[in-house]
């Protein structure tokens, strides 16, 4: 069981690394790359949406990464938030646009598979699925 801990950690911090590297990407390298993922049917300024989902990003980064006390919770909002930005993956292969490399409608394709894995991935490394414990009521 300690090995499955470990992993389940490593897991987390690797999860929590991997967003706090997105949501600068969405400040600065990467930035225009994530406009391009915003569905063209969303009435916001697609700037915003990707400064807010960086932030995000970067939060929930840190979370999974020092927030040991509320990691189930963090893991459902980390799974929340794959799943709310998962239609702008559908948007992305829908519209044939191409960014991050996915420049054929196979790899936008195959880029819509991890999103489910994503967030599976955020519901295992922090134990979200887990039974609660409850101290027995007196």
């Amino acid at each position: 069981m300690k090995i499955v801990k470990a992993v389940r950690h490593t897991a987390r911090y690797l999860l929590g690394a991997a967003l706090i590297y997105a949501g600068i990407g969405h400040f600065t390298f990467s930035r225009i790359a994530f406009q391009a993922q915003v569905p063209p049917w969303l009435p916001l300024d697609p700037d915003f949406v990707v400064l807010a989902s960086g932030a995000v990003e970067i939060a929930l980064g840190l979370g999974l990464i020092f927030v040991s006390r509320y990691r189930k919770q963090i893991g459902w909002l980390t799974a929340a938030f794959f799943l709310a930005i998962f239609p702008g993956n559908i948007s992305q292969y829908l519209t044939q646009t191409d960014a991050f490399g996915l420049n054929t409608d196979e790899a936008r394709a195959i880029r819509l598979l991890f999103q489910p894995l994503l967030m599976l991935w955020a519901l295992w490394a922090t134990e979200a699925w887990s039974k609660t414990k409850h101290e027995p009521k007196v």
